[in-house]
């Protein structure tokens, strides 16, 4: 017999429970092994879940009857005590090897709760949240932050079910079996180093060719995309140990964060290769733009800059000299308490594919004034290495992954890392 796979279904049974006693027959039907786990906080249930909100609570550290009442009068306090105790208990049902899969359903209180307890769960466990707050764009980045984390946007919202709200449910649930059923596991294996490498469109060709070269080097090049998200999940899985160096031909979420651009990454950008030790190649592609698209009112403050308009989402601002130096400062900043062996690689040609002779972008004095300043703020000077080629092109590849296996061999006991 086929072993069961269980599956953690997170809701407030107080409000949805009639609603959503589906869920859990859809999901037996299947096969699998389902648990209610119900963080109700405001009336009793009609039924009780499998892991009840008496025991979440307790595990949480308070009663049901403080829960409900602290629900009336300090909301958030109630709703983290249950997402501390169901958090708990989730990750005991997983060192017993009960669970193999998450599935949230409800609205805001629920994605927030849903979403929180998903977080704790290793990378590749299957983790669905069915929600129509699945796109709100003030709270998606809340939920979902930089972890595996799948939205499911059910548009309506859960309460009294109805054929277009089931409709929708049903196919979040045949998502989260499906991922169950086909789910590779958490226990990925790698038999080679892996390296990080961040890219976007700008410097594509570069990182493609780059791919290649470190396969044939001996390395797992995992890509991480540099758009806000995937530069800062990048940091997170460095932290992790997740990888034994880093080719960050993309630095440009630098410039993002101090300017408020569209792919920020947060204020933590280059600290965690700083603080792991790790080989670090870097290339300065994206230091040359801000991404204003669909922000009017920075597009109106930029309007006497050049701009190269992808589309009305994506509207690329030529970053000034003035800008190009306070970056410079931070990384400067950060490159100097680093552990481990770095080089900053700086391409005399362009930086990115639009940064080139004869392109709008194209500014060689503004990244001249970045160099000059950002030797002038290291300590160490000569970790900068100036390269008469341009960024977007496989010899810059070339030159990158020749460094990092140079600067990789230096370090003792690289392949022990991570």
């Amino acid at each position: 017999m086929a072993k069961q796979n269980g599956i953690v279904i997170i809701c407030n049974l107080d409000t949805r429970g009639e609603d959503i006693i589906f869920v859990k027959h859809l999901i037996e039907g299947r096969g699998h092994k389902a648990y209610f786990l119900d963080f109700s906080m405001e009336e009793a249930p009609p039924f009780p879940g499998d892991i009840t909100c008496e025991q979440v609570a307790m595990r949480g550290g308070m009663t049901i009857q403080d829960v409900r009442e602290c629900y009336r009068s300090d909301r958030d306090k109630a709703m983290q005590n249950q997402i501390k105790g169901a958090s708990l208990i989730v990750a005991d049902m997983l060192k017993e090897g009960k669970v193999q899969g998450v599935f949230g359903v409800g609205g805001g209180t629920s994605s927030l709760v849903g979403t929180s307890v998903m977080k704790i769960l290793p990378f590749g466990m299957p983790k669905l949240m069915a929600s129509p707050m699945a796109s709100h764009p003030a709270y998606v980045d809340k939920y979902v932050g930089t972890h595996d984390i799948t939205m499911h946007h059910t548009v309506l919202d859960v309460v009294k079910m109805n054929p277009l709200l089931k409709a929708q449910i049903t196919n979040a649930v045949g998502a989260i079996c499906g991922m169950v059923e086909m789910t590779l596991g958490t226990d990925i294996q790698f038999d080679k180093p892996c390296v990080a490498v961040s890219s976007f469109g700008f410097a594509e060709m570069a990182v493609q060719a780059a791919l290649g070269m470190l396969e044939e080097a001996g390395f797992t090049p995992i890509v991480c995309h540099a758009q806000g998200k995937g530069d800062k999940a990048m940091e997170d899985m460095i932290r992790s140990g997740a990888f034994h160096g880093v080719l960050d031909f993309c630095t440009g979420g630098i410039i993002e964060n101090l300017f408020k651009g569209n792919r920020d990454p947060g204020p933590d950008r280059l600290n965690a290769a700083a603080e792991a030790g790790i080989p670090v190649v870097l290339a300065p592609c994206g230091l040359d733009i801000l991404s204003y698209g669909g922000r009017p009112d920075m597009l109106e403050k930029t309007k006497d800059r050049p701009q190269y308009v992808q589309d009305s989402l994506r509207v690329q601002v030529r970053t000034s000299a003035a800008e190009l130096c306070q970056a410079a400062d931070v990384i400067a900043e950060r490159l100097n308490r680093a552990k481990g062996p770095w080089t900053f690689l700086i391409p005399l040609k362009g930086w990115s594919s639009q940064d080139q002779l004869g392109r709008i972008i194209y500014d060689p004095a503004a990244d001249a004034a970045f160099v000059a300043r950002l030797k002038d703020r290291l300590v160490d000077p000569t970790h900068v290495k100036e390269v008469d080629l341009h960024l977007y092109t496989p010899e810059f590849a070339r030159v990158a992954v020749d460094e990092f296996v140079r600067l990789y061999k230096g370090v003792p006991q690289a392949l022990a890392a991570a």
